[in-house]
């Protein structure tokens, strides 16, 4: 018997990459629907995620949280689903995961909250820049199908899915490279899936109230 998969989440999160990963994956798993300030911050959801933030997915007892590193665990406990290159080959993968985790998470975060690096202490932060961050990322999309390579991979769900929300709420800059990259994931049939299921389940949430 295999160890069940379940799917800590909010539809209105970051959790909807977590749900693109696992359709990508294309194995059963069991969604848990967590409430912004109420069970997400309960004490039930604490023993998953000490931080009471979404997403985290367990995978029998191994408990994963940080969508990066959900994506990158996903693609190597499931082999079979071909979302990681071969070992050897991880370069660019990692390379570009950790980019969107680190210089593209912070640059966009800081840039919404309205904080702008002062330019003597550039240096001090990871992302240099807002421009630079984005310079980069369009260098990366514009060479290749993939963000590694031709071949799609979870760094893809994780690199498309923060360009994805970043042009449709304004946060990243609408650039023609970015809009074509994020076009081809948009139409992959795990990410329609994961799209209309949380979709599905925020209208159940407006419902309840």
């Amino acid at each position: 018997m295999t160890d069940e998969l379940v799917l800590y989440t909010n539809p209105m999160s970051r959790g909807r990459i977590a749900r693109w990963m696992l359709e990508e994956v294309g194995v059963p798993y069991r969604t848990e629907i967590l409430h912004f300030g109420t069970t997400m911050k309960g004490e039930t959801y604490k023993s998953v995620n000490p931080m009471g933030k979404v997403p985290s997915i367990a995978h029998g007892k191994t408990i994963v949280t940080e969508c990066a590193a959900i994506c990158a665990y996903l693609a190597d406990a499931f082999p079979q689903a071909g979302l990681a290159p071969a070992p050897a080959k991880r370069a660019d993968y990692y390379r570009w995961m950790f980019f969107a985790a680190g210089p593209l998470e912070a640059a966009v975060s800081n840039r919404v909250l309205g904080f702008e690096v002062p330019k003597e202490l550039e240096r001090m932060v990871g992302y240099g820049t807002y421009q630079d961050v984005m310079d980069t990322l369009e260098s990366a999309v514009r060479t290749n199908a993939y963000i590694a390579g031709d071949m799609f991979s979870a760094a893809d769900v994780y690199v498309g899915s923060q360009l994805g929300y970043g042009l449709q709420f304004g946060t990243i800059e609408k650039r023609t490279a970015f809009e074509q990259y994020f076009g081809r994931l948009a139409l992959r049939e795990a990410y329609r899936r994961a799209s209309d299921k949380d979709k599905a389940a925020a209208a159940e949430l407006q419902k309840a109230g």
